[in-house]
């Protein structure tokens, strides 16, 4: 069980990272052709995964359509509304709404999968949306001093990053949900492989578009080392070790180690991309985190 906690929170830490340096690989290469790339690397150094293993059963039609499920909410969509939010907003937004998964996991699975919760996580809720409400407030900055700095954002730019990224929050509850299905019956390499696979599908059309018109010389070695490294983690090591621990452990009690997703996503804005954390972030970063620690504190826990 250990090595299934460990795997849980690995993952959950890279995540937060690769939100984060998102941001200055959105500066220099287009959103669109950013994941088609991601996607792309991701298939190549996965191609030995997407063979059955001998003793994983034949896809049945519903398995086929939560793998589709699984790749389009929590690759392809997610991708896409993570990475524009976090270039219309930063990595410290970022933190501070994702620190919303927990609430809105148990929130769907009392939707759509009939599961009753108590106060606590109506608390969680409630202390999400305040969190995000209270940074939705808070003044842009300017980023990093070691990358090309945007223009400031508008109010309109802002508020548009942070649906965006709580729409990123949507689609990652509903990869965990539907995450823990496919592990019943496949294994976490051959989910990773396939739901990537369908995320390159989904993106070559708008991908190879944008590519067409795109000077790729003019991006330079740094900014190419950092995708690789953003398309391994996004599409490997994160999804992999996810799948791992998702296997022993059950979905309610994985969403504990969300609360690692927005602490390093803000911790790398701050210590790497040279992000400014005011008063009002803070503010709404603390409340934010306060409802995850609600929401996953065990069943009958003192205060």
């Amino acid at each position: 069980m250990i090595v299934a906690y460990a795997c849980l929170a690995l993952s959950m830490s890279l995540v937060g990272s690769y939100v984060a340096l998102s941001k200055p690989l959105a500066a220099v290469i287009p959103v669109l052709l950013l994941a088609w790339m991601r996607f792309g690397i991701g298939a190549i150094a996965m191609i030995r995964w997407l063979k059955k293993p001998p003793d994983e059963p034949k896809l049945t039609p519903e398995t086929k359509r939560l793998l589709f499920l699984e790749s389009f909410f929590g690759n392809f969509l997610f991708t896409l509304c993570m990475m524009y939010g976090v270039s219309l907003t930063g990595a410290v937004y970022a933190g501070v709404i994702m620190a919303a998964i927990p609430a809105v996991v148990a929130l769907m699975s009392w939707i759509f999968l009939g599961e009753r919760f108590g106060w606590r996580i109506w608390g969680a809720i409630v202390l999400a949306a305040t969190g995000i409400a209270v940074l939705a407030l808070s003044t842009p900055h300017a980023h990093g001093a070691g990358f090309a700095r945007a223009p400031e954002n508008s109010t309109g730019q802002t508020l548009l990053g942070v649906l965006l990224l709580f729409g990123a929050v949507i689609c990652e509850a509903a990869y965990s949900v539907i995450g823990k299905r496919l592990t019943q019956s496949m294994s976490p390499k051959r989910i990773t492989s396939l739901i990537n696979l369908w995320g390159f599908a989904l993106s070559t059309p708008m991908g190879l578009y944008v590519a067409m018109q795109f000077e790729f010389r003019a991006v330079p070695a740094s900014m190419w080392a950092l995708l690789v490294f953003y398309a391994l983690a996004a599409c490997i090591w994160t999804v992999w070790l996810w799948m791992t621990g998702l296997k022993r452990v059950p979905a309610a009690q994985g969403g504990v180690f969300t609360v690692l997703l927005p602490v390093s996503a803000a911790l790398v804005g701050v210590l790497v991309l040279g992000e400014s954390l005011d008063t009002l972030q803070f503010l709404a970063l603390g409340i934010a985190l306060t409802g995850v620690v609600l929401a996953t504190l065990p069943p009958g826990a003192r205060r």
